[in-house]
């Protein structure tokens, strides 16, 4: 059976196992995926022909922003449209309500736990990554003079959840100042390492760094840290989807995970892993009946009442959509495109900010614009339909729906705009 075919009868198995009657129509059925023979005979027009039938993407937008929030394919926006339709219907059984909150949803974990790589026990779902690293950080015993060891190019929302332990507690917070860009990724580790003190308790960094789109080397630094006895937390906002990684391999304790990002899921949707032997050690943060049931394992931290759980369909359907088109295959196409951002930044002359290394980026380049009038860039990228995140640091994030054509379009800009 070929992938796309796979691909629909999945989509009917779920939605014939969440509901008793047949489900009604919530938007138009989508478009099998190209059949898999063309991307072998003509690569570029597979990857145009899926962009046209699986996005909703207009054919003159150019989005470069996945970095920010990705573009959810059509089969996610039916999931979630068809469980709130059947929901509204309430063509559920009576054990089967349309929401999430007080369920543990093992069969829906299991499938995005097999996709991350790890234990279905050991992860729970949550509505952002925000949220994942918030519950970690409060959920954590640290005291006064405690350290946090962290780096200087943290997410606000990563950073923030320290910050709250630092005004509560007296917990203190040493940033690690990161080269830009770094010299290797052994560089990185002694950094990181160099920085741990007597009194450093927790060591908290992303995995993909969000300003620069660089990756740091997760798994040498993990385990440097836990010989020295730190507990390791590790902000995954950018790594599943983006890079080829198991999540019960990086060797860290704890990690947030952002599937609205580079899994296709829809907005709201987050998750949370804990080491088997950790998850005991962290206190939740919002509870309900049962928060204290460690025979939960990670599903303990899922109980935090009434919520839409038309989101976490979604969240299936972007997952089968990304394993019938082949994970291989995504990670193939989107790291080739942020190469050939590399290449053109620099045949014009634009300073890059991600590293050279290969190993070092996924598929999210960053380029330094810092010469650049800005407003009239973003002025430009407005009139021609083009969505990047604004700054001097200006990152540019490729997916599949990225066509060489919009790269183009964008450094024309660039190069206009500096005249």
């Amino acid at each position: 059976m070929q992938r796309r075919q796979v691909l629909r009868q999945a989509a009917l198995t779920t939605a014939a196992s969440l509901f008793s009657v047949p489900a009604r129509a919530g938007i138009a059925d989508v478009p099998l995926l190209p059949d898999s023979s063309l991307l072998k005979s003509n690569p570029e027009k597979y990857w145009h022909k899926l962009r046209a039938e699986q996005f909703y993407l207009p054919d003159a937008r150019v989005f470069l922003n996945n970095g920010s929030l990705g573009v959810a394919p059509r089969p996610v926006i039916k999931a979630v449209t068809d469980y709130l339709v059947n929901g509204a219907g309430l063509t559920v059984p009576e054990y089967e309500y349309p929401r999430w909150g007080y369920e543990m949803m093992d069969e829906h974990r299991k499938v995005v736990a097999d996709f991350v790589g790890c234990r279905m026990e050991d992860l729970a779902f949550t509505h952002n990554a925000t949220e994942a690293l918030s519950t970690i950080a409060a959920g954590l015993d640290l005291k006064q003079g405690d350290e946090v060891v962290m780096t200087n190019l943290e997410h606000a929302s990563g950073k923030a959840g320290y910050a709250l332990k630092k005004a509560r507690y007296g917990v203190d917070v040493r940033e690690v100042e990161l080269p830009v860009p770094p010299r290797s990724r052994e560089q990185l580790v002694d950094l990181m390492i160099s920085a741990i003190g007597p009194r450093t308790k927790v060591m908290f960094f992303s995995g993909i760094v969000s300003p620069t789109g660089l990756v740091m080397p997760i798994r040498e630094i993990c385990k440097a840290a836990r010989e020295k006895g730190l507990i390791t937390v590790v902000d995954g906002a950018h790594v599943n989807g983006q890079i080829a990684v198991r999540v019960d391999e990086l060797g860290c304790d704890y990690f947030a995970g952002s599937p609205h990002k580079w899994m296709f899921a829809p907005p709201g949707c987050g998750i949370l892993w804990g080491r088997e032997e950790m998850l005991d050690r962290l206190w939740p943060s919002i509870v309900t009946g049962g928060w204290d049931d460690r025979k939960k394992h990670a599903a303990r931290f899922m109980f935090v009442g009434t919520n839409n759980r038309a989101i976490f369909e979604g969240m299936m359907a972007g997952v089968r959509f990304a394993n019938a088109i082949g994970k291989e295959r995504i990670f193939e196409r989107t790291h080739s495109l942020a190469k050939s951002v590399r290449k053109r930044a620099l045949d014009i002359g634009i300073p890059l900010l991600t590293p050279e290394d290969e190993r070092m980026y996924g598929a999210l380049v960053t380029l330094d614009l810092s010469g650049l009038n800005l407003d009239k860039l973003m002025h430009e990228c407005t009139k021609r339909k083009i969505w990047v995140l604004r700054g001097p640091r200006l990152r540019v994030s490729t997916n599949i729906h990225t066509r060489p054509e919009d790269l183009d379009l964008f450094f024309d800009v660039v190069k206009q705009v500096r005249g």
